[in-house]
């Protein structure tokens, strides 16, 4: 593609804003930043207008889809914001070869809707093959920015799905990118965090629509890996492990719900599943915060019922979310503003057993509680220029319930910094995705090529047009390097 224009004026960092449109992140609500304006363009080639101008006006952009992210991706202070929610096209499904092109702004359900309504009377349908998990509302976009990924228990991240997709840089410039084309800018722009550019369309890798029947059963932490392997030995494609939050147990972070999902090969009808729904999701949300033995109880329950239960590979990825929950919640339990803060921590899957018991020593006595837990399995990213899965680790999920109050912002921000340490300490990894309370040194030790990372924004985005105050952080934090 040609360049259609040359700045001649370094953008600013971070211009001060006394006004602006307030925006945060639905999840956390940690993320309060003021952006000058927002704007939704609905194709490619408006999003190339938008930047275009944006680059003779030398103002940043930033760049969101549903803002689910926790770590400031999205936002950046005084910025344009482009929301690329209305990015929807949907092109043909391509049977022969199971792919098809899809708006970058379309969330999980629309896309799995829109593939099933293009299929109709046809066999196989194809669909997709993972979506990250606790959320459905996500944008495709969104999920690439941070290569996320589901319950698959031999799956990589989401980068394994994609064939290729069409990027808008900062010059408004539009390329299209895959493994064999601009293969530099593939590999950095997915799992990039919006840095990049802005990803308007993406060809998508599908995978024939199968039943699968739900095994469930109660067992503890040194069980499990031998068990995942069993499980998909016997056919079984997706799986997790929701572990005891109980801290005055001995079952602390031991005991848990193995769910896995087998494929069925014989015919089976499909049934009405029992399924959880949001009274019931706000009930047990209730019970983390009051009493996490009985929550187990009530948890382990209803999924042990549900053993032997068919669903669909790709609607069973699908559930309840509940958004804004604190906020009721935290008038019923008469208790201060608070949310729930994840991180996400990856350990070599032949030392989960000891890094689970470590973890549970040294979160007991914090006082912080742990509201959701659960560990999946993920293969080696070989794709992604800053892997998050540099080999197949077990992925670990800490949900922690954080005051937001500095204190309690303070407190959960240093459980979060030694969990990551402990994983350090067997090799393992952790996810930027969540928060930006890592160290220098810990980001250093978790993603090797971070250095490099930020010098190729600077080879694509010479004049940071693309600004987040996730950038703005870790711009900062290794500046002095």
């Amino acid at each position: 593609m040609t360049n259609r224009g040359a700045f001649h004026r370094t953008i600013p960092a971070k211009p001060f804003m006394s006004s602006g449109i307030l925006c945060n992140d639905v999840h956390s609500r940690l993320n309060p930043v003021r952006v000058s304006r927002i704007l939704r363009p609905s194709a490619t080639m408006e999003v190339a207008a938008l930047l275009l101008d944006a680059a003779r006006a030398n103002t940043p952009v930033s760049i969101c889809g549903s803002r689910h992210a926790m770590g400031g991706q999205q936002f950046g202070e005084g910025t344009i914001l482009l929301d690329l929610r209305n990015l929807r096209d949907f092109g043909d499904v391509d049977r022969a070869r199971g792919l098809a092109e899809v708006g970058a702004g379309l969330t999980w359900p629309e896309l799995i809707e829109g593939l099933h309504a293009q299929q109709v009377g046809k066999s196989p349908v194809w669909t997709i093959r993972q979506k990250q998990t606790g959320a459905d509302d996500l944008t495709l976009g969104g999920s690439l920015a941070a290569n996320i990924h589901g319950r698959g228990l031999k799956m990589t991240p989401i980068i394994g799905d994609i064939e290729a997709f069409t990027l808008v840089d900062a010059q408004g410039d539009i390329h299209r990118c895959s493994r064999s084309e601009n293969a530099e800018l593939f590999c950095h722009a997915i799992g990039g965090y919006g840095c990049f550019g802005v990803i308007t369309s993406v060809l998508l890798r599908l995978t024939p629509r199968v039943k699968v029947e739900r095994l469930v059963e109660v067992t503890t932490i040194d069980r499990l890996i031998p068990s995942f392997e069993e499980r998909i030995a016997a056919g079984s494609l997706y799986g997790d492990f929701q572990f005891s939050i109980d801290e005055c147990s001995t079952d602390f972070l031991s005991r848990g719900v193995l769910s896995s999902y087998r494929k069925v090969e014989e015919p089976r009808e499909m049934e009405e599943a029992i399924e959880l729904g949001a009274d019931d999701w706000e009930e047990l949300i209730h019970l983390a915060h009051t009493d996490r033995a009985k929550v187990f109880e009530v948890y382990s329950g209803h999924y042990l019922r549900t053993h032997g239960s068919i669903y669909w590979s790709d609607t069973h990825q699908l559930g309840v979310y509940l958004e804004d929950y604190h906020c009721e919640l935290d008038v019923r339990l008469d208790s201060p503003p608070a949310s729930e803060m994840i991180t996400e921590l990856y350990v070599p899957r032949e030392d989960l057993t000891d890094f689970m018991a470590q973890a549970a020593d040294r979160l007991r006595p914090l006082g912080i509680p742990v509201i959701y837990g659960t560990v999946r399995l993920i293969e080696r990213d070989a794709d992604s220029a800053l892997a998050w899965a540099r080999e197949d680790f077990a992925c670990v999920i800490f949900n922690l319930h954080t005051e937001h109050g500095e204190e309690g912002i303070a407190r959960s921000a240093d459980a979060f910094r030694m969990l990551i340490d402990l994983a350090l300490s067997f090799g393992g990894s952790y996810f930027l995705t969540y928060h930006r309370w890592a160290t220098r040194g810990q980001v250093e030790a978790a993603y090797p090529g971070f250095r490099n990372f930020l010098r190729m924004k600077e080879k694509y985005d010479p004049r940071s047009c693309f600004q987040s105050e996730w950038w703005r952080h870790y711009r900062d934090l290794f500046a002095t390097v």
